[in-house]
């Protein structure tokens, strides 16, 4: 990939006043930067007191639009900063740096059950900022902006290898960061959605991680995936025989199931010895010695206590309450020897995450073991916890045996607040467990 410092940007000013006032400027910086780093938006040049609104706008590789604004008035010297000052009103309200960006929705008559997610990392996510005369809330298309600007946010950092991988019966993408190495290395499993997701995984190589996102179902397959935990075990082997790995300071991240397979590895594996486990939104409920199509067999007795919202979202979450005691219905995580993060959303409407983290914690502290687990624990938040700045998706489609629509949980600002957070705190318990002085952490 080329570096960002040759791709053209792309600026125009577009002013609806008189040819005497100067127009106003809009400055967005950095332009181009990871996801996960910050920006900063201010308009200048603008009349003292103005009602301005400062939207942004991103087309999906969906081709589906999603926009976030905020309703701003200028200060006395006719400027807006988006971190400094109060938005009035919008898809966020008060001084919210990264509004623009976590308060993004579907715009008006888009299709019902989104989910904005990055399929190609190798290209960037394009935004429009634009900034709009007086206080706007709809009809955008109808109305000429003041000014704007776009910015690029990408996944995958300058330098970062991307290698597609067919190998011994696993399949996925490694992504090496850019430098000699040799780098700790993370098996990245997504959950109970199937498909392969690479972008979590090409954001750890940016932070200097060799990561293996693993593919291991198809979109709606997972009942029929004849999956047993060997797989993951070869994928986890790959990883750490990886020469630009050190062996061992391998790990396991994983959301939803992906976080139960990674407990169910750390506890029951005799191959699999992860230095460190993140885990979010996760389970240790599941059927000891089975294939992973069998990851419901617990809880499908209790099926009749999923129910439906006000809005038809299906909820998922009383189904496997209460927690069984039978310990044959469980990982026995009273086996695991290695460090553990357990990310928890308490507004978790799709698993009851907070019920399965006190029962993990009430076993491992039955053998001394409890030192090992790190809860973070985020109130009103939900299942789908991404990385920071991503939109908040409290319901979205899911296929399971035909199409549903699964209720996640959480708000908006809450569970903007609880990914940024998390993250920080993953990647600093990362750090704390498989970094070497010889780890890079790219830069845009």
């Amino acid at each position: 990939m080329r570096d960002f410092d040759t791709f053209p940007i792309l600026q125009r000013q577009l002013s609806t006043m008189s040819h005497a006032a100067p127009p106003p400027i809009l400055l967005v910086a950095p332009r181009r930067a990871l996801v996960d780093e910050v920006i900063r938006v201010r308009v200048d040049n603008l009349p003292p007191g103005a009602p301005v609104t400062l939207r942004c706008l991103h087309q999906s590789e969906d081709k589906d639009y999603w926009e976030a604004y905020g309703h701003y008035v200028s200060d006395a010297t006719g400027s807006v900063s988006v971190a400094d000052d109060v938005s009035l009103g919008g898809t966020y309200r008060g001084a919210e740096v990264m509004g623009l960006l976590w308060s993004m929705r579907p715009v008006p008559g888009s299709r019902t059950g989104l989910r904005l997610r990055k399929r190609n990392v190798c290209t960037p996510m394009a935004f429009t900022i634009s900034v709009y005369d007086g206080h706007v809330d709809r009809d955008f298309g109808g109305r000429r902006p003041l000014a704007e600007d776009l910015m690029e946010r990408w996944y995958m950092a300058p330098g970062v290898s991307r290698v597609e991988v067919k190998e011994r019966g696993v399949r996925g993408t490694l992504f090496i960061p850019p430098g000699p190495g040799p780098f700790p290395g993370l098996l990245d499993m997504w959950g109970g959605g199937g498909g392969l997701l690479e972008y979590r995984s090409a954001l750890l190589a940016s932070h200097g991680y060799v990561s293996f996102a693993l593919e291991y179902f198809a979109p709606g397959e997972l009942a029929s995936a004849d999956l047993e935990f060997k797989y993951f075990e070869t994928a986890f082997e790959l990883v750490r025989r990886h020469p630009a790995v050190i062996p061992r300071k391998v790990g396991i991240f994983g959301l939803s199931l992906g976080a139960l397979v990674a407990v169910n590895m750390a506890a029951e594996s005799t191959v699999v010895k992860p230095a460190c486990c993140v885990c979010i939104s996760g389970s240790h409920y599941f059927p000891r010695k089975t294939h992973l199509s069998k990851v419901h067999q617990p809880i499908a007795p209790a099926s009749r206590k999923g129910r439906m919202d006000e809005e038809q979202n299906l909820i998922w979450r009383d189904i496997s309450l209460p927690i069984s005691s039978d310990l044959s219905r469980k990982t026995d995580v009273r086996r695991i020897n290695c460090p553990v993060l357990l990310v928890i959303g308490l507004d978790d409407q799709n698993h009851p995450a907070a019920e399965y983290a006190e029962d993990m914690a009430q076993m491992m502290r039955s053998v001394g073991k409890e030192h090992l687990l790190t809860r973070l624990e985020y109130p009103d938040t939900g299942h789908l916890i991404e990385p920071p700045y991503s939109p908040h998706f409290r319901a979205t489609n899911f296929m399971w045996k035909g199409k549903v629509t699964l209720l996640w949980g959480g708000r908006s600002k809450a569970h903007s607040d609880a990914q940024e957070d998390s993250w920080n705190k993953m990647l600093a318990f990362l750090r704390r467990h498989l970094y070497s002085p010889q780890v890079p952490e790219a830069r845009m």
